[in-house]
């Protein structure tokens, strides 16, 4: 028997066109052979549709292509994820917001098997994931029941995604009854480290079932969420007989019979850089957009913001502009023109001197301008130019924030924080750096110039200026942030590794930065808890610990 894995790049809402791609997959499938081809969690839909799950019409909608797919299973089995009316619950009929979105059905996130034109069977998903990025208690209910379904006289449980995560539920029940492959279809965002946490837990599984199990993972961009597939498949004694690339659409067939292959290597910068540039390719190809604008500084941050844009879009695709102002040093043009002759990208110059000066006149007869009214007034002249450019050129802006910026406030709210998206906000300022380094040697030359990389880091906003002098050193920072944003550990425990002044500070400047994050452009996902829709945090808040 051959089984096939179809690591599939949906586009959300895009029905017809998902649908398009599914029953290509499935021809193509079907040609080479494939006997049972596992398609990931919600691939028709795409993942996370939230609340499109509300709109009216989207389900039927949905559910018509569903049907086309479902008979186009003659001579083939297919697994996909799909959603699975689960009955009526009691609705509010007063308040209109409730009214008016969610009606009073109940849903299913659910693994089908479909085969000669008929749903063999489903497993609805039990656990409903509700943290950090997840939301799925507001769209689904859990499903009770654990099913094996047969198919050619062969055993099969199916499972979706967070059932995979659990000790209990459905693939122990489905292991106790005895089965001949697990299949779980899975929408699982990356993040560094996450592919090893999947193959131990998969492991685990086959294991205790003593059977096969076949993991089927989304791959591609969703907003500031990035899937990077990366399917596999695994026998009980931790022999891998599929591994799948990441980041790559494709069809992918094993024989459960067959050899074993390598083990999946660990992941590391050079599948955050794969991430970050996916990220930015689906969020441009997605919406139809004709390219990306960044406003380079001789820094470190915008050149790999441009250096990732390159990659994701080809260097036709991609704009610099260079933005010099009263405190800009020579270097920095350097460094500039450096990174757009290594990357073969434009860079416009458009000096800011004149603009600055002129504003800086209309307002001084009623405020003064200097310190940070006048720092931030060359920041938000910038972005306005860049904003400017963008509506001229039809590019949009990436914003070259990082992590360790973002956290402190180290921004300036319309100036530098403008964009669209924000490739590199998820990564603190050494990650940064390391990612520099890992681009100058995956090119096998300097496309991050040396001066960029040695400097020390500066906003250029006023004489002399460093990072250094208005934060805590990156070094001792970074890890601070780690342990505060992405581990959540308490008070006691960052007094006690940090010291209290340091600590204090941080946590101080992230508290009263809140609001900032609120206005910030999408950032994609590369940690554990980024920035943005994972981190629902109070703005108005007291809690200073």
């Amino acid at each position: 028997m051959r089984i096939g894995v179809a690591q599939f790049n949906p586009t959300v809402g895009d029905l017809p066109g998902n649908r398009a791609k599914i029953l290509e997959l499935i021809r193509r499938a079907r040609g080479e052979g494939i006997d049972l081809l596992v398609f990931p969690e919600l691939a028709l839909l795409g993942y996370p549709p939230r609340d499109l799950l509300q709109r009216r019409g989207f389900l039927q909608a949905a559910q018509g292509e569903f049907e086309k797919i479902m008979r186009a299973t003659d001579g083939i089995a297919v697994v996909i994820g799909h959603v699975a009316l689960a009955g009526k619950k009691e609705a509010n009929r007063a308040d209109p917001s409730a009214t008016a979105f969610g009606g009073d059905y109940l849903l299913h996130n659910a693994a089908y098997l479909l085969a000669e034109g008929e749903v063999v069977g489903y497993q609805a998903k039990q656990r409903l994931p509700s943290f950090d990025v997840f939301e799925e208690e507001r769209y689904f209910t859990p499903g009770e029941a654990v099913e094996v379904l047969v198919w050619r006289g062969l055993r099969l449980g199916l499972s979706v995604c967070e059932d995979f995560w659990y000790e209990g539920g459905v693939l122990a029940a489905q292991a106790a009854a005895g089965v001949d492959l697990l299949i779980n279809v899975s929408a699982s965002p990356y993040f560094r480290g996450k592919p090893a946490l999947r193959h131990r837990l998969a492991t685990r599984w086959a294991e205790l079932a003593g059977a096969p199990l076949v993991y089927a993972n989304l791959v591609g961009g969703q907003d500031e969420l990035v899937f990077d597939g990366g399917s596999f498949a695994v026998r009980p004694d931790g022999r891998f007989l599929l591994t799948a690339p990441r980041f790559q659409e494709g069809l992918f067939a094993f024989d459960p019979a067959g050899a074993p292959v390598p083990p999946p290597a660990e992941d590391g910068i050079a599948e955050v850089a794969e991430a970050i540039t996916i990220g930015i390719r689906d969020y441009l190809e997605k919406n139809n957009l004709r390219g990306v604008l960044i406003g380079v500084s001789g820094g470190v941050d915008s050149a790999v913001t441009a250096a990732l844009a390159c990659r994701a879009l080809g260097s036709e695709r991609v704009l610099a502009a260079f933005l010099p102002g009263p405190y800009t040093s020579p270097e920095s043009g350097e460094e500039a023109r450096a990174l757009a002759e290594a990357l073969t990208i434009p860079l416009l110059e458009v000096p800011i001197d004149g603009v600055v000066d002129s504003l800086s006149r209309a307002l001084s007869p009623e405020i003064r301008v200097e310190g940070v009214v006048a720092e931030n007034l060359q920041a938000r002249v910038r972005g306005l130019l860049l904003m400017s450019l963008s509506n001229a050129t039809g590019h949009v802006v990436l914003c070259p924030a990082n992590k360790s910026e973002i956290a402190m406030g180290y921004n300036t709210l319309y100036g530098d924080t403008v964009g669209a998206l924000a490739p590199i906000g998820d990564l603190l300022k050494h990650e940064v750096y390391e990612l520099a380094r890992w681009l100058n040697q995956e090119a096998g030359r300097e496309v991050i110039p040396k001066g960029t990389l040695t400097r020390p880091p500066s906003a250029e906003l006023r004489p002399d200026q460093r990072d250094d002098q208005d934060l805590p050193p990156y070094e001792e920072l970074d890890p601070l942030l780690s342990a505060l944003v992405v581990e959540n550990r308490p008070w006691e425990e960052l007094v006690k590794e940090f010291g209290e002044k340091l600590a204090t500070e941080a946590l101080r400047r992230l508290r009263r930065s809140e609001y900032k994050r609120k206005q910030l452009p999408l950032v994609i996902k590369v940690s554990p808890k980024a920035f943005g829709m994972g981190r629902r945090w109070p703005i108005t808040n007291r809690f200073l610990r």
